[in-house]
């Protein structure tokens, strides 16, 4: 079995990051309340956070907790660059790098203390040199935590922000994770979290002293193995490159908007998702078999729903049909709680691109799926676009995908 007996592990986590680069780009900026996102906010600076304001919170909600807020319109270009930049540093502290997302990572520094390379020692040593090479080479503030385990080094980083840095030792672990909410643990969301209130269950440390069949009766088997384990910092997962994407999604903030939404709108929503998703997946050379629907709604509840089709394809009119019939089934479920988030994804990637044509018509579209992203690699992106998109908002996508 492994055994990590040192606290080698990093979690990297740009602070803000949207924002932070709207203030490193604007100097008149620094210092106040950022609003990335007008309609629905997609990053807040903590200038912003301390009125309340929060991801994914619809805009005029956010524009009256702060009044004084200065809204900017996303720039995704310049986040990409922003985020290739700063994982051009994280691969030259370690060769061991982990991505999660655009703005975080896991790093494995454990061979790193000897080395004559220029990042070298303990492994507070170099977080520290990482942090502030992010921050000379990029200009973007960055928390890392250090721990022995991928999940502490997150909790970690997670106490540590903004801008900071937190180890955590080998023999001081559960001390510093016990006294901390429930919300801390992977997982624990805002119903699991009442779950565990209404039983009085608060901290970690009260999580730490059921059994694990007792947390399986209240939240069910698999919800009580992980936090069982992880109450007691038990997480043997290392850090590992080249993890296979295992899906390829997009999702959309609707705010209180989509409460009002027609059909007709909602379905705009939903080609232009995948559309966008689809395009990846053939300019990665991936197709997909399984097609899955995320909602999140008013109450903050979720719902997912998915199909499998009988073969692997990129074509977007096979996966948009599925999509579809996904919505129409969830169509009571919208109804009833108000929709604020819509999200898709396909998963059962195969790396080859391999696809199986059906007659009649999948090889017609596949060839017109070919010429349209051949005319947006050359005119851009909005050269051609669906009928049914003319003259509407495309919108914005939501960083990630919702677990």
């Amino acid at each position: 079995m492994f055994v990590r007996c040192e606290a080698s592990i990093l979690h990297a986590d740009l602070d803000s990051f949207y924002a932070s680069v709207e203030q490193r780009d604007d100097p008149s900026l620094r210092g106040r309340p950022v609003i990335v996102g007008g309609g629905v906010v997609l990053a807040a600076s903590y200038e912003a956070k301390a009125y309340g304001v929060r991801t994914a919170m619809g805009g005029g909600q956010a524009r009256r907790l702060c009044p004084h807020a200065v809204v900017v319109p996303p720039r995704m270009r310049a986040y990409s660059q922003a985020s290739d930049a700063v994982f051009e540093v994280f691969r030259n502290c370690s060769p061991i790098v982990e991505p999660l997302s655009v703005d975080e990572a896991f790093l494995d520094v454990s061979g790193l203390r000897r080395t004559s390379g220029r990042v070298s020692g303990s492994p507070v040593q170099i977080a520290a040199q990482l942090r502030a090479d992010v921050r000379e080479q990029v200009g973007l503030p960055i928390t890392v935590g250090i721990a022995r385990t991928k999940f502490l080094a997150k909790v970690a980083s997670q106490e540590a922000k903004p801008d900071g840095l937190l180890l955590v030792p080998p023999d001081g672990e559960l001390e510093f994770l016990r006294p901390l909410p429930v919300r801390r643990l992977w997982g624990v969301g805002e119903k699991t979290a009442e779950k565990l209130h209404a039983h009085g269950i608060r901290t970690v440390a009260d999580v730490a002293e059921l059994s694990e069949s007792t947390l399986a009766s209240m939240l069910g088997g698999a919800m009580g193995r992980q936090l069982y384990a992880l109450s007691r910092n038990i997480d043997r997962r290392r850090v590992t490159t080249g993890v296979r994407r295992r899906s390829i999604g997009a999702q959309r903030a609707l705010g209180s908007r989509g409460n009002t939404m027609s059909p007709a709108e909602l379905d705009a929503v939903v080609v232009t998702l995948i559309d966008r998703i689809t395009g990846r997946m053939r300019k990665a050379g991936r197709t997909g078999r399984t097609v899955v629907l995320r909602l999140r709604f008013d109450d903050f509840s979720r719902a997912t729903r998915s199909h499998t089709l009988p073969w692997a394809t990129s074509s977007t009119e096979t996966i948009l049909a599925a999509a579809r019939r996904l919505v129409s089934s969830a169509a009571p479920l919208i109804t009833e709680k108000g929709l604020t988030l819509v999200g898709f994804a396909v998963s059962g990637i195969d790396r080859d691109g391999a696809q199986q044509l059906m007659l009649p018509f999948s090889g017609e579209s596949l060839a017109v799926d070919a010429a349209v992203d051949q005319i947006r690699r050359r005119f851009g992106n909005t050269a051609v676009t669906r009928a049914v998109l003319v003259g509407r908002d495309p919108g914005l996508e939501m960083p990630h995908l919702p677990d």
